[in-house]
């Protein structure tokens, strides 16, 4: 007897170990506060040296399977882009004695994250995917913070289902960019950088000046066709 797709998906749906995200609330907010984080006190090359930290996760998130994967992810996407700029930086002449040197901590600070397999047994039901990170930037001899940005992205269930976990994976990937983007846009000068978080203000009123175009481009082409 043929057994159908439905009745694998209960199957494998109760045997899933746990799900990929913290139990209850999973955060106050699920995405940056704002579209655009501030500037730093200080642009990035009034510093010498820069030295970035590992990806920090905390509880309730950390040790959970499917997010333990997405750090993973993050971490080798993140190495791919930051440390080489930071070596770039560092080959340069100090200006100050002693050096001035900047921490960068990246964060994890809320993130759900669907698994593979998960995504291959459960498509869409298994949910969307979101991470945010924050970036503390900190002159190491003082622990004062130049600037602590936001970075959000994240992927629906019906794009990652039909895409098989790749936009999930993608997120990620976009995740790292923003902050290897934010980094270098502040060295010369302080000037902030998108959080990753939409401008639904404008987003509508690009929607509302669509329709708007469409609607006149249709009435013009009415008025033409009775004229003729």
């Amino acid at each position: 007897m043929r057994i159908s797709r439905i009745a694998l998906l209960m199957v494998a749906l109760a045997v899933q170990p746990a799900q990929s995200w913290a139990e209850g609330e999973v955060v106050d907010y699920i995405e940056a506060r704002e579209v655009t984080n501030p500037p730093p006190k200080a642009a990035l090359n009034t510093f010498d040296r820069f030295e970035i930290a590992a990806i920090a996760m905390d509880a309730p998130y950390a040790g959970q399977d499917a997010n333990e994967q997405a750090k993973e992810r993050l971490q080798i996407n993140l190495d791919e882009r930051v440390p080489p700029l930071l070596a770039e930086w560092n080959a340069r002449e100090p200006q100050s004695s002693p050096p001035k040197t900047l921490k960068i901590e990246p964060t994890i600070r809320h993130v759900k994250f669907i698994s593979g397999k998960a995504r291959f047994w459960a498509g869409a039901f298994a949910g969307g995917t979101a991470v945010l990170m924050t970036v503390k930037l900190s002159d190491a001899a003082t622990g004062e913070v130049i600037a602590e940005p936001e970075f959000y992205q994240h992927a629906n269930a019906m794009g990652a289902a039909w895409s098989y976990g790749a936009t999930d994976k993608a997120m990620l990937v976009r995740t790292t960019d923003l902050i290897s983007d934010y980094l270098k846009a502040n060295y010369a000068a302080a000037v902030g950088g998108p959080t990753g978080k939409s401008d639904k203000a404008a987003e509508k009123e690009a929607k509302q000046s669509k329709r708007k175009d469409r609607a006149e481009s249709k009435e013009s082409a009415d008025q033409q066709s009775t004229s003729q």
